[in-house]
């Protein structure tokens, strides 16, 4: 009888709540989230013309500049969903990757590759095979994987897990390890489906840990502790290296960025750490802080669009991992990442659907951008 009553006297509380609401005035729909798709739609297609309409008769893009754009650009085009592997510039530019692969050595870089291209080249290529989603290149992927992880450093390199170098990937076996290369590292290894636990995985993220502005057990480098904030740098290796500036801070400080600090909390993810672990905690703490989509954060002024469409697309890709819908900054106010880096996107992007940044890291090929361009974007799909 009580519940009758109560429920008697909830319905009439909500009607009148109802008669209150002025006439013609509706009740505020639930707020969504994710891009305008007449927006979204427009510059991925624009830019997927683009691409197409620059592709090199070998299927390629940009060769002379380097053989890993071409798995960018693929990568891009396949995950926007706008282009399959049957489509004929995939078609193409999967023929130009299967021209790369070196059964004998087992990458994905070319019969006789610079060294230094080896990690970078193969790493993205195994994306773009794995986004083409056809067995036939299982066999391929497993050695590409194979030969990865012989690029790791550590023991077989004569390196234990006490030493800075331990468990990260440079640009080739040699080259000092850094998170750029490690994080496509671990994401090719992550796309091929090498499971968390694997032996390569766990040595990455302590190479990973300790690329991270924040003293605790997984960082014990000398200057982890003065900034402190979470944020991460490029490298911890031989002393450390940020690219925010040219040298240490006077106490040896090394400020971290955008960039790398979303790869680094995507790295850590993608090895087995917990969103609600305190290194994850804090360096999204500083991303909330540090949010933005017209610079890679971090950076100084003259600085700040360096690396800005390799930020745009390890920030989509991190964000969407981890499940966020909006980014609460330091003032409070809620950012919807997906609408905010589609519409910058959109703001760049020129009339035949390219976009164009200053030549560091390679940056002035718009061929590369429009594809790290894509892969940000298709983490930014809109909600059905």
């Amino acid at each position: 009888m009580n519940a009758l009553r109560l429920s008697g006297l909830a319905a009439l509380l909500l009607a009148a709540a109802l008669a209150a609401i002025p006439p013609g005035v509706a009740a505020e729909p639930a707020r969504k989230v994710g891009p305008d798709p007449k927006e979204w739609d427009q510059v991925v297609t624009r830019a997927v013309k683009y691409l197409q309409a620059h592709q090199g008769a070998d299927g390629s893009w940009s060769e002379d500049r380097s053989p890993g754009v071409t798995g960018i650009a693929l990568t891009g085009m396949l995950q926007s969903g706008k282009v399959t592997a049957k489509d004929p510039s995939a078609e193409k530019a999967l023929k130009y990757i299967e021209s790369l692969i070196n059964r004998k050595e087992g990458h994905i870089a070319g019969k006789d590759p610079k060294v230094q291209l080896k990690n970078y080249v193969t790493c993205v290529n195994v994306m773009a095979l794995q986004a083409a989603d056809s067995d036939s290149y299982k066999q391929v992927v497993a050695d590409a994987v194979k030969f990865l992880k012989k690029l790791q450093w550590d023991e077989d390199e004569g390196k234990d897990p006490k030493d800075d170098f331990y468990g990260g990937a440079g640009y080739d076996s040699k080259s000092r390890p850094d998170l750029s290369n490690t994080q496509f590292f671990i994401d090719s290894l992550v796309a091929a489906g090498v499971p968390k636990d694997d032996p390569a995985l766990k040595k990455a993220l302590i190479f990973v840990s300790r690329c991270q502005n924040l003293k605790d057990e997984g960082n014990d480098q000398p200057w982890a502790s003065k900034i402190n904030d979470g944020s991460f740098i490029y490298s911890p290796a031989a002393g450390g290296q940020t690219k925010t500036q040219d040298e240490p801070n006077a106490d040896g400080g090394l400020p971290g960025y955008g960039s790398m600090t979303y790869a680094g909390i995507k790295s850590m993810i993608y090895c087995g750490v917990s969103k609600d672990d305190p290194r994850v905690k804090r360096a999204y703490e500083w991303i909330k802080k540090n949010y933005s989509v017209e610079k890679n954060p971090g950076m100084p002024d003259v600085r700040a669009k360096w690396g800005l469409f390799y930020y745009y697309h390890t920030m989509a890709k991190t964000l969407d991992m981890m499940g966020v819908d909006e980014v609460e900054d330091a003032a409070g106010k809620k950012h919807d990442w997906r609408a905010d880096i589609t519409a910058a996107l959109a703001k760049l992007q020129k009339p035949d659907g390219s976009w164009l940044n200053n030549d560091r890291w390679m940056e002035s090929d718009q061929n590369l951008i429009a594809g790290y361009a894509l892969m940000a974007l298709s983490h930014c799909k809109p909600r059905k």
